[in-house]
């Protein structure tokens, strides 16, 4: 399996990824089912990148049904080592302003409907998400982005919310009392589920919205939020475009070891035919046992 050093998961912030050079599509299945569209992969800026659209080509598929075990596992079958995940947010704090990016390091997931892991059927693992983002990729994006000269925010917490509605006025006035910084449906579990991947995981945010706690603001709307992603298409281009600047050539991190003490099951135990089917999660640990 090649490596890819970066993917990146977007919505219908970054639409796509121009100027990729001797692109492939791989139009993948997995044992978790399809991806939400074909993954394009190639070269850009001398780096090799894999571009993922979480709602699917048209933006078609509601937060709650995307499949995100087969994304995150089709990233991890191209060898991807590191996801720069782009999510749109709504800011719940007055200092976190319309268009700013928020570089979020903690993640409160109040999703109920979600398959959070690719484990399961025989195989019980627990992973280790107490710091669920990558720090040394969420650092290289908070200064990639600082150099770009836009305003952003680090530390944050983001709250995903299941969707596809947005929040009531109590709901959001809650979050805010449990401390979140910002709200979206997306970050999770795709976090969750990159961790399990053992591959580095971080989130682009920018701030499309106030949420509705703030009285002094027109309530979320799906077409605001459409007018600020257009403005803001560029901006998150630069960042990533300074990101890949300045990647390192491998990660120093621990997220490529996350399953290391994760598993409760023997691995000894687990059948050839599982082994195959999930190989790329977990041909690293079967050989080290």
């Amino acid at each position: 399996m090649s490596e890819i050093q970066l993917g990146i998961i977007s919505g219908s912030g970054l639409p796509e990824i121009k100027g990729i050079l001797q692109g492939k599509i791989y139009n993948l299945d997995t044992p978790f089912g399809k991806p939400s569209c074909p993954i394009i992969t190639g070269n850009y800026k001398d780096t090799s990148i894999a571009f993922l659209n979480r709602h699917g080509a048209g933006h078609v598929l509601l937060p709650n049904e995307i499949n995100y075990r087969a994304n995150i596992f089709a990233m991890k079958s191209l060898g991807v080592k590191r996801i720069i995940a782009v999510s749109a947010c709504g800011s719940l704090r007055d200092d976190f302003e319309l268009g700013d990016f928020v570089i979020p390091d903690q993640l409160f997931d109040n999703t109920n409907t979600r398959e959070k892991t690719f484990f399961g059927n025989g195989i019980v693992t627990h992973i280790n998400v107490a710091d669920p983002f990558c720090p040394d990729l969420s650092e290289t994006l908070l200064q990639s982005t600082k150099a770009a000269g836009f305003p952003v925010h680090r530390p944050g917490t983001y709250i995903t919310i299941e969707g596809s509605r947005f929040s009531t006025r109590a709901e959001s006035n809650i979050y805010r009392a449990w401390g979140m910084s910002v709200v979206g449906m997306t970050v999770a579990p795709e976090a969750f589920l990159a961790r399990e991947a053992e591959i580095c995981y971080s989130v682009l945010a920018y701030v499309s919205n106030y949420d509705v706690w703030h009285l002094n603001e027109e309530p979320v709307s799906a077409s605001n939020i459409l007018d600020s992603i257009v403005t803001t298409s560029s901006a998150i281009k630069t960042v990533i475009d300074r990101v890949i600047d300045n990647l390192p050539d491998k990660p120093s991190c621990r997220c490529s070891y996350a399953l290391d003490d994760a598993f409760i099951t023997d691995p000894a135990t687990i059948s050839v035919e599982v082994q195959e089917e999930i190989a790329p999660l977990l041909a690293r640990v079967m050989k080290n046992i």
